[in-house]
């Protein structure tokens, strides 16, 4: 095994990933299995760095100038020239002053080529600058860093000058001239290196409570689920009423299965439709971006033709209903046959396509958070095709599923208000999802999270089966409101969804366009990745502003249940303790990715979802 090179705590060059540009860097630990060092730049961002890419600080130190060795001819030529003065030389006695005013210059000769040395420091600078700008829509100057790198311009002017006049001038010879060319070539030559090859390192903070704490949700998760759905089918839904445990033999049946793999194939056949827009991801560790279709609405617009076509030959879509638990259980049975296969896949998968969270080295851990970032089947994404099609699309099919339920068990020609409210209220936030698809592509789940146990789990059970409680619960236990509070529950909704969906458009369209002149009003802190951190407009009221118009729709589609039982509030207490985890979650990778400015950013917006509490 290789040793080290440099120490914990020493401080070095390192280069910025992608660019051919070293800063002074702190080495603060090194993989030994990776062969990477962990170093930390001056705004706090920590990378990863190979040997290759550190150069000790000595390095970097100017050559000196090897001009004053002249060869014994010139000092003999410079003898003899002096014993012939001018008539205009000075006299003997005035030669000191003439070395002080040669020592004068050879110093302004020094200070010229500092200088010449800082100008492309502050020329890189200033353009590094203006591209951070331009991302983010705003002019590309700032008054505080204009001023002063109009008085670092003013100060450098009048030696760039001196130093043009004596180049101009110059009495070097040819041959200094030729030995300055091949040390700048030798210069280039060492910094235009090949760019950085991000290599993965092993997880090395563990999330959700470590290898326990994953290996307990895996068993956890599906049972929280049956709970609350057995639950529901009792007349007495407390806490305190625990549910009697079905027979084995009544979760399981063969035609329930197979209805829910013709649901998953139908959803993947309209995925693979070449219908809408393509557009390109993130960039993944290696710099290449993944395609990625578009045309989530158009899959929702074939399903809701399909179940069309069945209600109009009369197919009884309440079967959802009466075998709603079962229909659970295939789902569960089928998630976690696609997280054994995607985690034997990702075995085999090359180092730079694994998730930065789930490659820890242990089975249980990454089985849970996913090993592979972006499992694919050539083209078809397992993953991104999970995250918002059989899950958010069957959600909606079965409130649907639980409304005719309603209208047949209780003998109604209208569903119930309540029915109606729930329905209509996460019909919305089903259909803003899927016409804002693209969105999603920079959302954790997709840049960070591997495809395992949690998000198959998650996309394909937890979603369908428990945001449709509240339904689920109005079967059973019909809840009568009157118009007045129904319309204080929609203005609730509309002031949540208007929260989460203008928090959610200033953001993308700052990421998609930061130059457009609508979002010229908006302000930001730059940050070392290029990015830039809203300080303006939801943004700058708190931290995550569309969790706290999440949490309030949530709590819309709870109320219209009544307050008879705390069951339908599940959905709202669990998405508190969620997106605060998250937030957590964020914050821990923002700190990380964006060092000092996540500071500065926590000082300008202190609260974190809730304004004035959290």
């Amino acid at each position: 095994m290789p040793s080290r090179k440099f120490a914990d705590g020493e401080v070095v060059m390192g280069r910025w990933p992608g660019s051919v540009l070293y800063y002074e860097v702190q080495v603060t630990s090194y993989d030994n299995v990776a062969h990477l060092y962990t170093v930390k730049y001056k705004d706090g961002t920590e990378l990863a760095l190979k040997e290759s890419d550190i150069r000790s600080q000595s390095s970097f130190k100017h050559r000196k100038s090897q001009s004053s060795s002249s060869s014994p001819s010139r000092r003999s030529s410079s003898r003899s020239r002096s014993r012939s003065r001018s008539p205009g030389r000075p006299a003997r006695g005035r030669r000191r002053s003439a070395s002080q005013s040669r020592e004068h210059k050879d110093d302004k000769k020094k200070t010229i080529q500092e200088t010449s040395l800082a100008l492309p420091v502050l020329v890189l600078f200033k353009l590094s600058e203006n591209n951070t700008r331009r991302y983010n829509g705003e002019p590309e100057s700032t008054e505080k860093n204009d001023t002063s790198c109009i008085i670092l311009e003013q100060k450098l002017k009048p030696d760039l000058e001196v130093k043009h006049v004596l180049e101009q001038y110059s009495l070097r010879s040819r041959k200094d001239d030729k030995k300055k060319e091949e040390i700048y070539s030798e210069k280039k030559t060492f910094v235009a290196v090949k760019p950085i090859e991000k290599v993965p390192t092993k997880t090395k903070e563990l999330e959700f409570g470590g290898r326990i704490g994953t290996f307990t949700l895996i068993f956890l998760l599906p049972a929280t689920v049956f709970y609350l759905l057995l639950m529901c089918k009792q007349d007495d839904p407390s806490l305190l009423n625990f549910p009697p445990l079905p027979a084995l033999e009544s979760l399981w049946e063969g035609r329930v299965f197979g209805v829910f793999l013709l649901w998953f194939f139908l959803q993947a056949v309209f995925y693979l439709l070449p219908i809408g827009k393509v557009v390109e991801g993130l960039p993944l560790s290696n710099g290449r971006k993944l395609p990625y279709r578009i045309n989530g609405i158009y899959a929702f617009i074939l399903t809701a033709a399909a179940v069309g076509i069945l209600l109009y030959f009369q197919f009884e879509l309440h079967y959802l209903y009466d075998h709603f638990m079962q229909f659970a259980v295939s789902a569960a049975a089928f998630s976690l046959a696609l997280s054994i296969y995607v985690y034997v896949r990702s075995l085999k998968a090359p180092e730079e396509e694994l998730a930065p969270g789930g490659n820890s080295g242990y089975f249980i851990y990454d089985f849970f958070t996913g090993h592979e970032l972006n499992p694919r089947i050539g083209s078809f994404d397992l993953k991104y095709f999970c995250e918002l099609r059989p899950g958010l699309i069957g959600w909606v099919i079965i409130n649907l599923a639980m409304l005719l339920a309603e209208m047949k068990i209780h003998n109604l020609s209208v569903p119930s208000l309540s029915m109606i409210l729930v329905n209509s209220f996460q019909l919305l936030y089903v259909v803003d999802a899927l016409w804002n698809e693209e969105a999603i592509l920079t959302t954790m789940d997709i840049t960070h999270d591997g495809f395992g146990f949690m998000l198959a789990f998650g996309d394909l059970v937890w979603v369908p089966f428990v945001y449709s409680l509240q339904a689920f619960y109005l079967v059973g236990h019909p809840t009568t409101i009157t118009w007045p509070i129904a319309a204080a529950i929609t203005v609730l909704n509309c002031v949540g969804y208007y929260i989460f969906r203008s928090a959610n458009s200033q953001k993308n369209n700052f990421r998609r366009n930061p130059a457009d002149p609508q979002l010229a009003n908006l302000k930001f802190i730059p940050t070392a990745t290029g990015k830039g951190l809203l300080v303006t407009g939801w943004w700058g009221f708190v931290r995550h502003p569309n969790y706290l118009g999440d949490i309030i729709m949530a709590l819309a589609w709870s109320l219209p249940c009544g307050f008879n039982h705390i069951l339908p509030y599940f959905y709202v207490i669990y998405f508190i303790c969620l997106l605060v985890h998250r937030e957590a979650r964020d914050e821990h990778h923002c700190k990380q990715k964006y060092g000092l400015a996540w500071e500065r950013y926590c000082q300008r917006v202190p609260y974190r979802i809730f304004p004035y509490i959290y």
